[in-house]
């Protein structure tokens, strides 16, 4: 088998802090991508470090009924257990990808980061120091 043929066929499964939610993304994860914005910044405590799949390639396993979906604004809603506060996903309104914060996955996760997105609208209380691409706004 291929490196190629590896990556479309790993399985890469995270969980939520109590366990409730579960997922498993199946294939090639996109490197992470750290976003500063005020929304991802309000809702976590700081900024989100996130990799996105296909939604055809995201099996989430929610038996007892936690995830919430909620809409900071009409453009994504963010998916989070009810029951431990995880923030687990990104999801556009628009758009074949879905994004699952980097630190639901379970380890050795194999995650490398790429760049910084909304560093514009970063917190005044630290400074990006790593050396990756920083963009004002989105990366697009």
């Amino acid at each position: 088998m291929s490196a190629l043929d590896a990556n479309e066929t790993a399985v890469h499964g995270g969980r939520c802090l109590c366990g409730s939610v579960r997922f498993e993304a199946r294939g090639e994860l996109r490197p992470v991508i750290y976003c500063h914005c005020e929304s991802c910044r309000r809702q976590s405590g700081h900024f989100f470090a996130c990799t996105s799949v296909p939604h055809d390639r995201l099996t989430v396993h929610d038996d007892a009924g936690t995830l919430t979906w909620f809409s900071a604004t009409p453009a994504a809603e963010r998916g989070f257990c009810r029951t431990c506060g995880s923030v687990l996903f990104w999801k556009p309104a628009e758009g074949a990808r879905i994004s699952i914060e980097a630190g639901c996955f379970d380890e050795p996760s194999g995650l490398v980061a790429s760049h910084h997105i909304f560093v514009g609208e970063k917190g005044s209380y630290y400074e990006i120091t790593d050396g990756l691409p920083q963009f004002a706004g989105d990366d697009e």
